[in-house]
């Protein structure tokens, strides 16, 4: 084998080992981007799911606390009307309905943003300003006028407060959008506000009548 001959065979054979080389090299380029993709890919589908698996516990909570909030409301007001009409009324029921709204409510205050928790704190208030009314019913001095003023205390602003507190809900979980709904809320609010406030002067002003003079 001449020189000639002898170079072009290690010319070959260093190109065959050359391309060989350089093919597995970008081989395992391939491989490692592929795997960098498939890692990126996996935190990506696992993120959705916890933000799902987030969203989710977000609307059960909600649904609860809306629930649970109705369900309190109802059991006062039929309270106040079973008890106008003479019924028996079994106080476990209501007390019942009171235990499951400060359940939700106290979970609830571990999650809820700042204006939700705002609506739900009144409302909070509120229920328990309707828990009174019921309570105190029996020792009022004026039965009539107790059951007219618990009547519309529980259809009026109590049930707006309510509904303000699913609106709000609703509004935080984006199923509802109303541009204008801040200034709702806030007006609604300060109703309830100011209405809950009144309802507690009455109740206070019947539990400390004024002394009589001698």
């Amino acid at each position: 084998m001449d020189v000639t001959t002898l170079a072009v065979a290690l010319i070959s054979v260093g190109g065959t080992l050359g391309g060989t080389l350089g093919g597995a090299v970008l081989s395992q380029r391939a491989s490692r981007a592929e795997a960098v993709e498939q890692n990126q890919r996996a935190d990506r589908e696992r993120e959705q799911e916890r933000n799902a698996q987030a969203q989710q516990a977000k609307r059960d909570l909600y649904a609860h606390l809306n629930t649970t909030a109705r369900a309190y409301r109802v059991a006062a007001r039929d309270a106040v009307q079973a008890a106008q009409r003479g019924e028996s009324v079994d106080p476990a029921l209501l007390d019942a309905a009171k235990e499951s709204w400060a359940d939700q409510y106290s979970q609830a205050q571990m999650a809820l943003p700042k204006d939700v928790l705002q609506v739900a704190s009144a409302l909070n208030r509120s229920l328990g300003i309707g828990y009174s009314v019921v309570k105190q019913l029996p020792s009022s001095p004026d039965l009539d006028e107790a059951y007219q003023r618990a009547k519309a205390w529980f259809s009026g602003p109590l049930s707006d407060g309510v509904y303000l507190l699913r609106v709000t809900l609703r509004h935080d979980l984006g199923v509802e959008v109303d541009p204008h709904f801040e200034q709702t809320r806030m007006q609604m609010l300060a109703a309830l506000n100011a209405a809950r406030n009144n309802l507690d002067q009455l109740l206070s002003a019947e539990r400390t009548p004024a002394a009589r003079p001698d």
